[in-house]
């Protein structure tokens, strides 16, 4: 329903933040990361926003970057994992960390989370990866030399879709980026491209 919210940011508190915007404050559940990225009270602010509905609750849940609003989509889409351990999660990694975890099966990254056990971190890990193999990677980069260049970049592209990118947008956004560099940071890279 809202895409985002830009206000002034009025107060921060453990786990949300209030956004005022045209005169109307917004209470916004939001995790440590975007916490700590949201600036100082009285600073403008965009937030990208999700809306929970439930029966009997409305929550609005925020995110200062657009990777972290899709991981959180990408996470509350897995069976038995909802918003407020989505937000767990999120405050303990970052969404390359996270995209990382997911196609190198670290459940120990995942389960840093308050919440979340190693069950539910395996749920993570093999939902998103059905998901990732349902889009169907058709990888197509330069001719490389070395299997480990291909593989890195294979990866990145993996942990972009995790991310929420389609397959075509996660190997335009690596294509020009050097391949000797670490899985986490292709993603980095990748990521600040796509922006």
């Amino acid at each position: 329903m809202y895409y985002y919210i830009k206000g002034t940011l009025v107060q921060k508190s453990d786990n949300y933040i209030v956004v005022d915007a045209n005169g109307v404050g917004y209470m916004i559940y939001t995790s440590l990361n975007s916490m700590q990225n949201a600036g100082e009270v009285g600073k403008k602010i965009t937030i990208y926003t999700y809306l929970h509905v439930r029966e009997d609750v409305m929550d609005l849940f925020g995110f200062t970057t657009i990777e972290e609003k899709n991981m959180f989509m990408q996470l509350i889409s897995v069976s038995g994992v909802g918003p407020k351990a989505a937000l767990s999660i999120l405050s303990v990694t970052t969404p390359a960390k996270f995209a990382v975890a997911v196609i190198t099966n670290d459940v120990k990254t995942i389960t840093k989370a308050s919440g979340v056990g190693p069950k539910m971190a395996q749920r993570v890990i093999l939902e998103l990866k059905d998901k990732m193999k349902t889009d169907e990677l058709e990888i197509d980069l330069e001719d490389e030399s070395d299997d480990i260049l291909s593989d890195n970049r294979s990866e990145a592209i993996s942990a972009l879709v995790v991310l929420g990118y389609s397959s075509n947008d996660a190997q335009k956004a690596v294509k020009g980026i050097d391949g000797t560099l670490s899985v986490e940071e292709i993603i980095k890279k990748a990521l600040a491209g796509l922006l």
